[in-house]
């Protein structure tokens, strides 16, 4: 599962639930201890699902924990940790052994958000126009909007063309990306996001339109090369990563030298006091895993 997962944060009644999307069973995988703290509003959430795991499994020998998925989340410390989960229809049972008056507002909310995911699957424009409603009530520019937009679409061909490779999600991504930004941007994306003094942020959700800019002309230079040259191992698309890049790289260098002005910078496309504002009005909050 560790290909095809897709974690987000949602937001029920302004507690957060960390979620884990399965694109091949398409079928979300909820944090147990969230939806206790959410249901309970115990002091110790993790606490009190072990003392109910204990008793489901001892009083009556319940499959419901035995069937438990431990996925990795990430947690407060920003660090990666093996967390009970469990899909839908799981929880609509674990709810049942929980006394709350949130039960069934809280299945209900469950419900909504598998169901708004799967509309998004099948008309791509539903999630297209979430992403704007969430910008703009963050307070970016609708010139901003407008290149984060095709900056997704033109992420996406790239990644269709690594997949068409047989590349895959996760480390191989993860490793051209870093390829790319570091030739283009001269740094990885670890380092540009502590250069940009952010944590668990988006990356390219704080990067101005000058930096959008050259990264989607990395990206889609990268796709061209790759779709003219038929890459035939890892390393070629190494290479097919630093030759579009580069080209990116040249345009930074030259427009830098023409301006005077470093492109890459600590500068985001909000100011942090206006970015901290607007984001305590925003309900939903989607990571980039890529």
């Amino acid at each position: 599962m560790e290909e095809v997962k897709n974690t987000q944060i949602k937001i029920f009644e302004e507690r957060q639930v960390r979620t884990i999307w399965d694109k091949e069973k398409e079928e979300w995988y909820f944090s147990v201890v969230d939806v206790i703290a959410v249901l309970t509003d115990s002091p110790n959430p993790r606490n009190y699902w072990k003392v109910l795991k204990h008793r489901l499994l001892e009083d009556e020998g319940s499959e419901l924990v035995t069937n438990c998925n431990q996925l990795k989340m990430q947690a407060a410390d920003g660090k990666f940790y093996k967390t009970d989960c469990m899909t839908t229809e799981q929880l609509f049972r674990l709810i049942q052994s929980v006394p709350s008056p949130k039960a069934e507002p809280f299945k209900l909310w469950m419900a909504q958000v598998a169901r708004e995911r799967l509309d998004e699957i099948k008309d791509p424009e539903i999630s297209i126009n979430r992403a704007l409603f969430n910008y703009r009530q963050l307070g970016y520019s609708e010139s901003w909007i407008n290149q984060r937009l095709k900056s997704m679409e033109i992420r996406k061909d790239l990644t269709d063309e690594w997949k068409k490779h047989g590349l895959q999600d996760g480390i191989q991504f993860a490793t051209l990306t870093d390829i790319i930004y570091k030739t283009w941007a001269g740094k990885t994306a670890k380092e540009y996001k502590e250069f940009k003094g952010l944590k668990k942020e988006n990356l390219r959700d704080n990067m101005t339109n000058q930096e959008l800019v050259l990264n989607m002309l990395a990206e889609l230079s990268t796709k061209e090369i790759s779709e003219s040259r038929d890459p035939q191992n890892f390393k070629d698309h190494i290479q097919n990563a630093v030759d579009g890049a580069t080209i990116a790289k040249n345009a930074r260098t030259e427009l830098e030298k023409k301006t005077g002005k470093k492109i890459v910078s600590p500068s985001n496309a909000l100011s942090n006091e206006r970015l901290i504002e607007a984001k305590a009005s925003v309900f939903d909050e989607d990571e980039e895993s890529k």
